[in-house]
């Protein structure tokens, strides 16, 4: 049925005022932006994510064509790999999965979900900001000092990374590669601070605990988590770089022999690097994720036009699951030597975490049970979240067994829990908060936000999904098959006699899979294309969007929050909350909401037109 075209409301009479937009036009007044920030920090991420995906991409080709030579550098030697390795981690694991969502997203849309007019430092912020990029220029550095990179992998376990002898690209590159994960602990930590700040004290009137949005909650908790595990993690880099130059021995044992040198001194441990290391990597993983459920929740509850099933109880299981997310970090050290009562121990509590995260999977079922969903690209985005999550979920319970994990450790089984559970499901979430918010990102003062192209987007994430499931479901069958994750080379491994060592006989036989998931994973990267190109594509001409295109009822589609708002600032009354979000019901006219700003009791109907911005 043809409709008329959405509504574009009019310009505003003074386009130098708008409510979230710095009343001037001043270098400072932008820079100090919380829009202005959060985009730069997307842009950041977008970057990083495109190095991040050609370095893999070299690693998958390298491991099945070892011989194929790099463009203007040769054959991929060993170290080079392992180079390959590290910098492809750190990127994708700091720079994206914890800058886009946390610092990212939260600065766009996190002031107006909750009323407020910015974020409670705005001169932090920035600061943030710069000192993070900063801390990823200084990472790309290394790359181009003598000897290259590190390559002692992203957990820089001692003793080699605490002596600059032990091997290609252990000296500067080392020292790089500390100094930028410093830096960027420095910057999330303060980021995290103005993140709990803002929430705690600029609340709207009416904005109680129990009326935030289920995505504030998870970028409160994941704010929690990063004070506490990067404060933990830049305290270790310190005693690390001590170790490297003050010639202290916080990680390295009498007598331990590295590069042919004996190394003479203090009694330290690297242990304990190991449990200073992963009390911040295992929280690290609920970091990336926790904004990613909240959304999760948010966008099934829209599409589905119900309330979120079990509001207070999604609340309780996201403090718990970054409660429990510190008290697990021992289970990455089974194989350390751990006391066996340890073990034990955080066996269980790993376990444990598996209760509050099936009680979110059961509010999603239950909150789209029965219901008519609208498969936008958001959508479908968010069911792809939760597919991945479970599927990701489901390996967790088998590596929290010690016994099991002494066999699948550090192989390609480990790779594919994590890529799937944090990696891929949380670059899903990214993908649906684009698909969603792309309508305020892109809004300005002279013109509404826009929206990016559904045909594309639907033909996006199903290339996607079946990409990512085509890359990682094999991955553990070879890690089953005993593949190392860190092996440069699975082919040619010599034994006595110039035979072929059983570990090469091993692996050998893991070549035909590899070689499929290394198509795949080129399968995969391709696909992104047509996502860089819907986004290019539609900042310019992409369709204007309502000023609620996908009848929400969040404070972020308040239309004066909007940048692109029909009132001066000076003329925004004071909003105030009403009542907590996602509340649908169905009339006899079709589908209404009522959003938290609207004070009547009976639901209104949905009566803007939403054809081009809400598709069927």
């Amino acid at each position: 049925m043809n409709r008329p075209t959405p509504r574009i409301p009019s310009q505003p009479s003074d386009p130098t005022a708008g409510p979230l937009l710095p009343t001037s036009y001043s270098l400072f007044a932008r820079l100090t932006d919380h829009r202005t920030i959060g985009i730069q920090y997307l842009i950041l991420a977008l970057v990083s994510v495109i190095l991040g995906t050609l370095l893999s991409l070299l690693m998958r080709i390298h491991l099945v064509w070892p011989a194929w030579p790099l463009w203007f550098h040769g054959p991929i030697l060993p170290e080079d790999y392992l180079a390959l390795v590290t910098i492809h981690g750190t990127i994708m694991l700091f720079f994206v999965l914890t800058t886009a969502p946390q610092a990212g997203f939260s600065n766009l849309i996190l002031p107006a979900q909750i009323g407020a007019r910015s974020m409670a430092f705005p001169i932090l912020n920035a600061a943030s900001f710069w000192l993070t990029a900063v801390a990823l220029l200084t990472l790309l550095s290394s790359t181009f000092v003598p000897g290259g990179s590190a390559i002692s992998g992203w957990t820089a376990y001692p003793p080699l990374s605490a002596v600059s002898s032990a091997g290609p690209g252990q000296a500067l590159g080392m020292d790089l590669w500390l100094i930028s994960i410093a830096l960027f602990a420095i910057a999330s930590t303060a980021s995290s601070i103005n993140t709990l700040t803002t929430i705690i004290r600029n609340r709207c009137p009416g904005m109680s605990w129990e009326r935030l949005p289920l995505t504030v909650w998870g970028w409160f908790t994941a704010a929690l988590l990063s004070i506490i595990a990067f404060s933990v993690l830049l305290a270790a880099i310190l005693l690390l770089l001590c170790d490297r130059h003050a010639h202290t021995s916080f990680f390295l044992p009498t007598g331990d022999l590295v590069s042919g040198v004996i190394h003479q001194g203090g009694d330290g441990s690297p242990l304990l690097w190991l449990h200073l290391f992963w009390f911040f990597g295992h929280p690290e993983v609920y970091i990336a994720i926790l904004p990613g459920l909240g959304l999760t929740s948010m966008i099934l509850a829209n599409f589905s036009h119900r309330k979120v099933f079990a509001y207070r109880t999604m609340i309780t299981t996201t403090l718990l699951i970054g409660f429990l997310g510190i008290l697990l970090w021992g289970h990455h050290m089974f194989v350390a030597g751990l006391n066996p009562f340890a073990s034990s121990a955080f066996s269980i509590s790993t376990i444990a975490i598996a209760l509050p995260a099936s009680a979110k999977v059961l509010s999603w079922l239950a909150t789209i049970w029965r219901s008519r969903p609208q498969y936008t690209t958001a959508m479908l985005f968010s069911l792809g979240f939760v597919s991945l999550f479970i599927t990701g979920g489901l390996t967790g319970p088998i590596l929290a067994q010690p016994i099991l994990d002494e066999y699948l450790h550090n192989t390609t089984f480990v790779v594919a829990h994590f890529h799937l559970i944090m990696a891929m499901a949380g670059v899903f979430a990214l993908y649906a908060a684009t698909y969603y918010w792309f309508p305020l990102i892109t809004a300005t003062r002279n013109h509404p936000g826009r929206l990016l192209s559904e045909p594309l987007g639907r033909l996006h994430f199903w290339l996607t999904i079946i990409g990512a499931y085509a890359v990682f479901l094999p991955m553990h069958l070879t890690g089953l098959a005993g593949e190392p994750r860190h092996y440069a080379q699975l082919t040619g491994i010599p034994g006595p006699g110039g035979a072929l060592s059983p570990t090469g006989l091993l692996l050998a036989h893991t070549i035909p899979l590899n070689r499929f998931i290394t198509y795949a994973a080129i399968f995969l990267a391709t696909a992104q294309l047509l996502f860089l190109f819907n986004l290019f594509h539609s900042l310019r001409k992409g369709p204007f969007a309502t000023s609620n295109p996908w009848q929400a009822t969040t404070l972020e589609w308040h239309p004066t929050l909007n940048p692109f708002t029909p009132l001066p600032a000076s003329d925004t009354p004071e909003i105030t909350v009403h009542r907590a979000p996602c509340h649908y019901s169905s009339t006899d006219i079709g589908d209404a909401f009522l959003p938290q700003w609207v004070q009547h009791t009976a639901v209104q109907p949905s009566i803007e037109d939403t054809t081009n911005a809400k598709p069927e």
